[in-house]
């Protein structure tokens, strides 16, 4: 008997399922909502927009900025669906100049979050707050004190799709997500401020002036080691009117990862066809694997442009595509061809066996475990999920005797340094109270005797692995090396803050790898009765420095990228290169001993231990426990780095503290006066 098959029945979807699936379409994550909530801002004339997020925006998520507001009488249909002031009929999307236009922003986040407006225009006496579920008032809107503007606040993001909300990687990547498209209207936006940071946290992960322009933003958000290889591109088409104007990278500056930063018409969008273009031509100039900074503004006539063909608007067609791509490489062609400056050097560094055990070591107040703890609670989430790092950490071996860093990094690694140059890099001005009182704490100690007797120096040798020997007049000098040269290091980070070069790995190192190594050393303290495994630590204390890679890049050169991986650490002094096998255990300390809570402190304690860490030179851990100089090998040119460079920067602006003349740092041991009186008595 032939089996009779069912068909289907149609029916319409409740109205309740059709929003909610829209939302999930226009919404997909914390920076999708972020991003249609600051065109908002920007269409509302915004010059200041502050940002504050919590677990990376999928707990709170808020936007406060100094827009023209929202009147009293709309707020009962601004979350609706398909209601906006930008755009009356379908045509008026010919001469869109707005970043919406659809209506859909505020009643899909309305739909999968708990959603508040409090806004006040310029001439209403107070605010009004109004509070939203799928796209209607929960109650009529209440007056407040407020200033001109709108707050709109998102708590609860996707609380009602829990798949949705589970397939959410971790907060922290999240949260980078959200720094991206912060970085990315800041840059192209530079006559309105932006602050993004963390909520209950005082220091800020982007944070651009009013009225700056596009380089300073570059400089603020990228860093100095991209703002120095910038290349300004410039240039119109009348057949095509098509207005180009943007920043790239010159052959001298590479990354592991192309950045592409496209608008067009204002609107942040991409396009995969003028991407692939632009790989094309640094293809030419740039090795395998390495890649430009790019950031391009297009201007073209809105009736060229189709704004609505996806969802989340972030993709746009145009006529003539592939003409106006043409045009674009052109200009960018041009500028790269006539780019001829070098400002990078190559050096071969040999790493030895990491076998130094003179590193200082952690306080014993605390445990590893406590001091990593210490540095998370604050911000971090209680439950750190482990990224996909831990799975492929295969080449860290779990043997303390065989487990070496010259086996981790290459035996003979590659590193780029970028040197700083008076023609090519504008000097940041820094202005942080914080720095600024560092700073007048190492003028106030500083002794004018000390500092007259180590500027007029005349180097004499080393007598250890310790100490050094230099005369100033008739008197004869010996001094504690590893103090001074820390000191003056540490001196080096607080006055050149902002405006490092930058040493490059030629390859990405994994932090949580890295760390690993570092917990396999005494030095770490590293208790494993009382600890957390290693490699939970591990992924603790690499949450930690991701969390602040954008600040370690713009203030201390160091260059985090999204995989985890360290791609550079600051150039304190020209032509040094401190010993990267203490890279590891530099890693675990500013993790754990850093202090995070507070800005002056953090600054302080960050430049400490960065300067233990250059301290400790290639010649360090060869002679550590060796009082005699001539048992040395003497083909190390360990000798040559103390006179050359170490010492002559003593001349330049080191001011030695008052400590030194009581702790023995420096030490008289002879004066030329007196022994020739000794030899007239003779």
């Amino acid at each position: 008997m032939e089996q009779v098959q069912v068909v289907p029945v149609v029916k319409k979807l409740a109205e309740d399922v059709v929003n909610r699936i829209a939302a999930g379409e226009v919404i997909q994550r914390p920076a999708n909502a972020l991003k249609e909530l600051l065109e908002n801002s920007l269409d509302a004339k915004a010059t200041n927009i502050q940002i504050t997020l919590k677990n990376g925006g999928l707990k709170f998520l808020q936007i406060q900025d100094n827009g023209t507001g929202i009147r009293t009488e709309d707020l009962g249909i601004v979350c609706e669906r398909f209601t906006t002031s930008k755009l009356q009929e379908f045509e008026d999307l010919n001469k869109i100049s707005t970043y919406g236009f659809r209506g859909e922003a505020l009643a899909s986040i309305s739909h999968v979050a708990h959603l508040s407006i409090t806004t006040k225009t310029n001439g209403s006496v107070c605010a009004y707050k109004a509070s939203y579920v799928d796209g209607h008032l929960k109650a009529p809107p209440k007056a407040c004190a407020g200033n001109v503007g709108t707050i709109i606040t998102v708590e609860d993001l996707f609380y009602n799709i829990a798949t949705r909300r589970k397939s959410m990687k971790s907060f922290n990547e999240e949260y980078l997500k959200v720094v991206d498209v912060v970085s990315r209207y800041a840059i192209h936006n530079p006559s309105v401020g932006f602050t993004l940071k963390k909520q209950g946290e005082t220091l800020s992960d982007v944070k651009t002036n009013s009225n700056s322009n596009h380089k300073d933003n570059i400089l603020a958000i990228h860093g100095s080691a991209v703002c120095r290889a910038l290349l300004e591109v410039e240039d119109y088409c009348s057949t095509l009117k098509v207005k180009i104007k943007g920043f790239v990278s010159n052959p001298n500056y590479t990354s592991k990862k192309l950045l592409f930063i496209l608008f067009i018409n204002d609107r942040l969008v991409d396009s995969k066809g003028l991407r692939k273009a632009i790989e094309q031509i640094y293809s030419i100039y740039l090795g395998k694997g390495s890649y430009p900074f790019v950031y391009l503004s297009l201007h073209l006539d809105p009736m060229n442009v189709d704004v609505n063909i996806h969802p989340t608007k972030h993709e746009v067609h145009f006529l003539h595509e592939d003409k106006v791509i043409e045009k674009v490489t052109e200009a960018v062609q041009e500028k790269l061809s006539g780019s001829n400056i070098s400002r990078t050097f190559y050096t071969q560094t040999r790493l030895p066996n990491y076998n130094d055990t003179s590193v200082a070591t952690m306080s014993n107040e605390k445990s590893i475990d406590k001091a990593i703890k210490l540095a998370t609670s604050s911000e971090m989430p209680k439950k750190l999920e482990k990224s996909h790092i831990i799975s492929q950490n295969k080449m860290v071996r779990t043997d303390s005797n065989e487990q070496k860093i010259d086996k981790f990094l290459d035996t003979t690694t590659s590193v780029a340094s970028e040197l700083k140059s008076e023609n090519s890099v504008t000097r940041r001005d820094i202005k942080l109270t914080s720095v600024l009182s560092l700073r007048k704490e190492i003028e106030n100690n500083c002794c004018e005797t000390l500092q007259r007797i180590f500027h007029n120096h005349k180097y004499v040798g080393v007598a250890s692995a310790t100490w050094s020997l230099f005369q100033h007049e008739t008197e004869l000098y010996i001094c504690n090396s590893n103090n001074v040269f820390q000191e003056m290091f540490y001196q080096i980070m607080l006055y050149e803050f902002g405006n490092f070069g930058i040493i490059k790995f030629s390859n990405p190192l994994s932090i949580f790898d890295l760390i690993m190594v570092a917990f396999e050393l005494p030095e770490s303290e590293y208790q494993i009765e009382q600890d957390k495994p290693k490699e939970e630590l591990a992924q603790d204390a690499t949450d930690v420095l991701m969390s602040r890679s954008l600040m370690l890049n713009d203030y201390f050169s160091i260059e985090i990228d999204s995989d985890a991986n360290i791609l550079s650490i600051p150039l304190l002094l020209e032509g040094y290169l401190p010993d990267l096998n203490g890279l590891p255990l530099y890693l675990l300390r500013l993790a754990s001993e850093v202090d995070w809570s507070s800005e002056k402190e953090c600054f302080k304690t960050f430049s400490h231990e960065t300067a233990r860490f250059y301290v400790m030179p290639p010649w360090k851990q060869l002679c550590s426990d060796i009082d005699d100089i001539s048992d040395v090998a003497p083909d190390k040119n360990w000798t040559w780095v103390v006179e050359h460079i170490l010492f002559p920067a003593f001349r330049k602006c080191f001011q030695p503290p008052k400590k030194f003349q009581e702790d023995g740092t420096l030490l008289q041991i002879a004066s030329l006066t007196e022994m020739y009186k000794v030899f007239e008595r003779c």
